[in-house]
């Protein structure tokens, strides 16, 4: 077997696992959007940590049909020796690896600005649709008993907030330590001084990096060398094209 069959076969291969990876994904997706209760009890004793899965449904749908484009491009240009899909699929994964190097420049960079930029989107939304929009009030929930933490900043984000003119000027159980029936109060919550999500995330990210940075590392490895096996396949059919 010569190389550029060994390349082409792995080429298959490999495209061919995202392919039914995207699938997956996609049913999935499909699956907790319009019907997550019945996913919940497939889940079982992890179904009270997963309500967070309900509210991601229409997320693991676009990233599917994002691998199923791109496997079916690498997959279906390689079996067929197709010198555009090729080259649309080395484009498409040089953009994602790009976008991802930006961010983490940026976010590296300009860490100050970045967190500025998530404080004033997620402090609105905290404001305005927390306890309103039942999808932003899951998440949120979600995240601040999981993360156990409060608000982004901390218990102020909710402050003149649409809950807390509608719970009689009253916090988020979350923003409290004290467990009892009496609400969260503004001298309960600034007594707790539950630290905000922001630091909280943070923090969490801080003790896991060698994970993280080992699966970004992972990620932008198979994203190199995908470009170079679809590079060279393009190569090949394009020098002995001529």
């Amino acid at each position: 077997m010569g190389c550029f069959t060994f390349v082409k076969v792995m080429m298959i291969l490999f495209n061919m696992f995202i392919f039914l990876a995207g699938l997956t994904l996609m049913g999935v997706g499909i699956w907790v959007s319009v019907d997550g209760s019945s996913f919940l009890k497939v889940l079982g004793p992890f179904s009270g940590n997963a309500m967070q899965f309900v509210n991601v449904g229409f997320f693991c749908i676009a990233i599917g049909a994002v691998l199923v484009l791109l496997g079916f491009m690498g997959c279906y240009g390689a079996h067929k020796e197709s010198r555009c899909l090729l080259i649309m699929f080395f484009a498409i994964i040089l953009i994602i690896f790009i976008a991802e190097v930006a961010a983490g420049v940026v976010a590296l960079a300009y860490s100050s600005f970045a967190e500025g930029i998530l404080k004033a989107w997620a402090t609105t939304a905290l404001k305005e649709e927390y306890g309103k929009v039942e999808v932003v009030t899951k998440i949120w929930n979600t995240t601040m008993t999981e993360l156990k933490c409060c608000g982004f900043t901390n218990y102020t984000d909710f402050h003149d907030s649409y809950y807390y003119n509608h719970n009689a000027q009253n916090y988020p159980p979350a923003c409290c330590t004290i467990s009892s029936s009496n609400p969260c109060s503004n001298t309960t919550a600034k007594y707790s001084a539950i630290q905000g999500c922001f630091e909280q995330l943070l923090t969490i990210l801080k003790k896991n990096a060698n994970i993280v940075g080992g699966i970004a590392a992972g990620i932008c490895g198979v994203e190199v060398a995908a470009m170079v096996v679809s590079m060279y396949l393009y190569c090949y059919l394009d020098k002995h094209a001529r």
